[in-house]
């Protein structure tokens, strides 16, 4: 599968998810249609639907004009989620054509009561996008769910896809979750320099995206709740708990950081 990232807003990213034989497009959270629009042209790729993976405006913001730019087009959103001008709500059952290919759901309610990711591909070529349920080294709040699901849609659903599975995710936050993540586990050498590349990348203006379920499995404290370094950074052994403490130091550790959306940090 072809992916191309559209940055938008301050630090969201937007994607184009292109089926290589039909030159067919899914629009994935497109808050900034014109952009979105205008990337499908350069790449000469046809947007027949958009994958929005949760409610918040600066994911789904962008819904309602995208059905008059491109008339016919369908929009897909989390079930329950009430995301704007959905025409379909899907959960773990459903699959979305586009083009040759199928489009899965992986259901991650925590972040919003219907947040979904959306999977293509397979083996080598597998993708995942994430929205505000996982970002590079870190993850979103729990704002209308409990660690239990957190820990269900990091640990059991995207910790399960194939390690080469690239990594999309919603937001440009990947330095300041690494300044985080580096407290949490001083020793971890993945951090490390992970954090140095990070630093470099944004310097010359490039995205941290993809990661990889791998990289994540290595330097993200949140996917990282059975290593002992974090039972000993929060002093708890139950991995869910952990999962909670290291959310709630992590929000400590960010308090008073200007962002787009106050609520995904």
């Amino acid at each position: 599968m072809q992916v191309e990232v559209v940055p938008v807003l301050d630090d969201n990213y937007a994607y184009l998810l292109v089926d290589p034989a039909t030159r067919k497009a899914a629009a994935v959270d497109p808050v900034e249609p014109g952009k979105v629009v205008d990337a499908a042209k350069a790449h000469n790729v046809d947007i027949v639907c958009v994958l929005t993976t949760h409610s918040h405006w600066d994911h789904a913001g962008g819904n309602a004009e995208m059905k008059k730019l491109i008339p016919g087009v369908r929009i897909y959103g989390g079930k329950n989620d009430n995301a704007e001008a959905v025409d379909e709500e899907v959960d773990d059952s459903s699959s979305i054509p586009l083009g040759d290919s199928v489009v899965r759901v992986l259901s991650t309610p925590c972040h919003t009561p219907g947040h979904v990711c959306y999977v293509a591909g397979h083996g080598d070529s597998t993708v995942v996008f994430t929205g505000d349920t996982l970002f590079v080294s870190g993850c979103g709040n729990f704002n209308s769910g409990t660690p239990e699901q957190m820990y269900h849609a990091l640990i059991e659903k995207i910790g399960k896809l194939p390690p080469q599975t690239k990594v999309y995710v919603g937001h440009e936050y990947t330095v300041k979750n690494l300044q985080f993540a580096i407290v949490a586990e001083p020793e971890n050498e993945a951090v490390k320099q992970k954090l140095e590349w990070a630093k470099k990348m944004r310097e010359e203006g490039k995205p941290t995206v993809p990661s990889s379920v791998a990289d994540e499995l290595a330097a993200n404290p949140f996917m990282r709740v059975h290593d002992p370094a974090l039972a000993a950074y929060t002093g708890l052994q139950n991995v869910v708990d952990i999962l909670a403490e290291v959310r709630r130091r992590k929000t400590e550790f960010g308090r008073g950081a200007k962002c787009v959306c106050c609520v995904v940090c």
